[in-house]
């Protein structure tokens, strides 16, 4: 049956062409509007209800709210698990679902058993569901900033969330659009308790005067002069002295008690539970955008952006919106090492049947056959919903390997075909050397297709985590699997012509068999022996297999930090903002930081869980090309300092006992010191320069401005600003390296001195008295013997950047460091209410 289809294909190849011309088509139309994200979204199905309750401690909320609502959704259908956490002042209760439950079933039946339990909570109480968002809901956060200070952060906050917020939420794809920091301005009344007392005026009068006072009433319709006139009474509370002038009581004589007898109103900000600081230079107003669950995270965020360029000419003079936290960046760099993967890939098969066949024509039918594949397999993860993310591409890479084995194996033997038959018709040996090999091609891509499906029997995360790349997998497969019969013989037609070199006079097949044939002649006359070899080859993988480690999850360079030191108990706001300020400004001294956004508390979000004492410090880091070559390499001040004892014991400074030192050792221990200060040394001046440089540029982008207006042009976008420095910084950078290495040798040769003799003399090798001597022989000895250009400068890995640079930098006392990464560690958080590597819970009946 296969090669009757095979003989129909080609037949009638004009039609196939035409068919998968449209098919490409199609499948483009696939790629350019398939969802696109990082990683796949491992988050459970869960619905979150936020409970607020002012003013309570958290064990009254835990007895009357989480009990009662956590008790009751645990009847609800298809609830796999239901956690509850009682903070002071609100409650979270998470109702996570079994797999595969539909996020808004879920949602309409948990709202349902709210309104059974509402009756059993205390009035006042209101709770909420959380957005229709997962634990990669965080896409994008910002920053309001005032960059001429002129406002304060209670107007900066009324900003945001009087304007900025709801411009933000009305974007397609965003579930909700969170505040932090600033400060929320509100009435405050001061009572007076000897004026209450005085006027016999209690508590709860003053409450509900104040309540009946700030309100607007109806009244009924007059018609006047043959005009409908509506009646109504406007109370809302306007100013400050709306509420002096409220009345509480009257005095025996008739004299109205006004509010302000009794105690003073002012507008002042509200207790803060959560503080966000910028750089280290000051606090900010930072918002959250969270994506709606199934969106498209790439065009989320492109339309939050777009629509930020479109609000900002409303922001008063000098108030600006940066990002402190994109995901795009993320997104981008994981889907173009892919699609350079892919190029690869597909350019080295192509070499490869160049080399072995002598044929450029050849080379062509792989070139066309592996992109229609991979266009076939997105097209039907854009009709199941499954979106282009780091996990389903792999999916694809895995599978390209063996999608071309189909092409190679139909051109080798319509080569073999016209080496034996040169001058029989063309398109007979086409239908003959697919009929010979096409059933056998399919079948077996279907066996590899099917190689995958016990992975789709996976649950949890593993299942979520799994299923793209062996679906995408799949796919690709079965797409090769109809390709092979389809529309690769019909291009070995049209592409394999003219002379055909035969396999004898290809050198490299020659070179290739001259070393393969003893092999195969010795395995074949010595079955028993060569079967011993391999089973002896598997036996030792074992050895290798027992030591290897294992994870769940490969970590994912997702090019930000997430930097959450623990805190002590009971932190106040004021300790946890200079706190946050000081680490802050430690982090922004490092030149491959972008910027630091330091978070403590939580935003005004149910998926932000964070208390009060949880610092969670995004630290978004520039790109690694652009990252400057400014560390000397490890092991080069090791060799100078070899040489360097060498010189001490030729001068006869050594003692007899440090003649018997181990110079590795000591060279190696000088290094350490020295490199680390040379290191350290380096970094500062390159930050000093750069914010300097900054500065300049950033006082000129001003007065461009100003003259822009001045002229009465449209001046660019002050959003777009922040990638504007993002190139200078590029430039700078590498600039600035190159005239700071200058000064290295002698920095190098003034350290190491120093630092040699120093451990050279603690260990008791050095005479007396004569510490100041060597060190200046070595210095005088040293002089213009290093040349700038050749020491080597290194760039900072991200591991030596993080638990290496910053690791030492920044020592706060009580706060151990965590260097995390964004999206796993939020991921983490929600599927297991815990930010940490492991959790325990500890049962019993008290806290004793």
């Amino acid at each position: 049956m296969i090669e009757k289809f095979i003989a129909w294909c080609i037949d009638n190849r004009f039609l196939v062409l035409v068919m998968t011309v449209i098919l490409s088509v199609v499948c483009a139309w696939g790629v350019y509007t398939i969802p696109i994200d990082a990683i796949p979204d491992l988050s459970d199905v869960q619905v979150i209800i936020y409970s607020p309750w002012q003013g309570r401690d958290p064990q009254t909320i835990e007895d009357q709210i989480t009990y009662p609502l956590t008790t009751t959704m645990l009847s609800v259908p298809g609830v796999s698990d239901v956690r509850g956490y009682s903070f002071f002042g609100f409650s979270f209760v998470y109702v996570i679902f079994e797999d595969g439950t539909d996020m808004y079933w879920a949602r309409s039946r948990v709202l349902e058993y709210m309104n059974q339990v509402q009756g059993e909570l205390p009035a006042g109480v209101r709770p909420r569901l959380g957005p229709d968002a997962t634990g990669l809901g965080w896409v994008y956060i910002y920053t309001l900033e005032d960059t001429e200070n002129k406002y304060d952060l209670g107007e900066l906050r009324a900003l945001q969330d009087w304007y900025v917020r709801y411009q933000l939420t009305a974007v397609p794809g965003v579930a909700e659009v969170a505040s932090l920091g600033g400060a929320i301005r509100q009435y405050q009344i001061t009572l007076d308790p000897k004026r209450l007392l005085l006027y016999k005026i209690p508590l709860e009068r003053v409450i509900a005067a104040v309540k009946n006072s700030n309100n607007d009433v109806g009244g009924r319709v007059l018609e006047v002069t043959e005009t409908e006139h509506m009646i109504r009474g406007r109370g809302y509370i306007q100013s400050v002295e709306d509420l002096e002038i409220i009345v509480l009581s009257a005095t025996a004589e008739g004299t109205p008690v006004l509010l302000r007898d009794v105690g003073q109103v002012q507008i002042s900000p509200d207790i803060r539970r959560g503080v966000a600081e910028k750089n280290g230079e000051g606090e900010v107003v930072a918002g959250v955008v969270v994506m709606r669950f199934g969106e498209n995270a790439l065009t989320v965020i492109n339309a939050v952006k777009e629509k930020i360029t479109q609000i900002e000419s409303g922001l008063p003079e000098g108030v600006v919106i940066r990002s402190a936290y994109d995901r795009s960046r993320l997104i981008h760099r994981s889907i173009n090492t892919l699609k350079h993967t892919l190029a690869e890939e597909l350019a080295i098969t192509a070499l490869i049947i160049v080399i072995f066949l002598f044929h450029i024509r050849s080379a062509i039918v792989a070139a066309i056959v592996l992109p229609l594949g991979i266009l076939m397999a997105f097209l039907v993860m854009k009709l199941l919903g499954i979106n282009a993310n780091i996990m389903s591409i792999s999916g694809i890479a895995v599978a390209i390997g063996t999608m071309v084995d189909s092409s190679i194996v139909v051109v080798e033997n319509l080569h073999k075909h016209k080496e034996k038959s040169p001058h029989a018709d063309h398109w007979q040996l086409v239908r003959m050397s697919a009929q010979e090999v096409g059933p056998g091609l399919f079948t077996a891509l279907l066996v590899v297709t099917v190689a995958f499906l016990p992975v789709f029997v996976l649950e949890g995360q593993a299942s979520r985590l799994f299923k793209p790349l062996a679906a995408t997998k799949t796919f690709a497969m079965a797409a090769a699997a109809l390709i092979a019969i389809t529309v690769i013989p019909i291009l070995t037609g049209l592409f394999v012509r003219g002379r055909i070199a035969s396999e004898h006079k290809n050198p490299v097949n020659r070179l290739v068999i001259w070393l393969y044939m003893p092999f195969i002649r010795f395995a074949l006359g010595h079955k028993i022996i060569s079967m011993c070899v391999a089973f002896s080859l598997l036996a030792l993988t074992i050895v290798p297999w027992m030591k290897i480690g294992s994870e769940f999850m490969p970590p994912l360079r997702e090019g930000d930090i997430l930097y959450m030191p623990t805190t002590v108990p009971g932190l106040s706001i004021t300790e946890a903002r200079r706190t946050l300020q000081i680490q802050d400004q430690l982090l922004a001294q490092f030149p491959e930081v972008r910027l630091v956004l330091g978070k403590i508390g939580r935003f005004a979000t149910p998926t932000d869980p964070a208390p009060l004492n949880m610092v969670e410090t995004h630290i978004p880091l520039r790109e690694e090309e652009d990252w400057p070559q400014r560390l000397i390499r490890e092991g080069y001040l090791k060799q100078l300092g070899r040489r360097m004892l060498a010189d001490l014991s030729a001068a006869g400074f050594l003692t007899e006992a440090g003649g018997k030192l181990d110079a590795a050792t000591i060279a190696e221990q000088a290094e350490g010191m020295a490199r680390a200060d040379i290191n350290r040394h380096t970094r500062v001046q390159l930050m000093l320069s750069l914010r300097g440089q900054l500065a300049k540029m950033r006082a000129a982008l001003k007065e461009h401005r100003q003259s822009a207006l001045e002229r009465g042009e449209a001046p660019g976008s002050r959003f777009g600003e922040q990638d504007l420095e993002d190139q200078w910084v590029a430039e700078i950078l590498p600039r600035t390296m190159r005239q700071i290495r200058p000064t290295l040798p002698q920095r190098i040769v003034r350290e190491m001195t120093k630092d040699l003799v120093e451990i050279v003399e603690s260990q008791g090798g050095l005479l007396a008295n004569r510490q100041d001597n060597a060190v200046a022989l070595l210095r005088e000895k040293w002089r213009g013997r290093i040349s700038a250009q050749d020491i080597p400068l290194v760039r900072t890995t991200f591991t030596e950047l993080t638990k290496g640079e910053m690791q030492k930098e920044i020592r706060i006392p009580g706060m151990p460091n965590w260097w995390l990464m964004p999206i796993e560690t939020r991921l983490g958080m929600l599927t297991t209410g815990m930010r940490g590597l492991i959790g325990l819970k500890l049962y019993g009946t008290d806290l004793e």
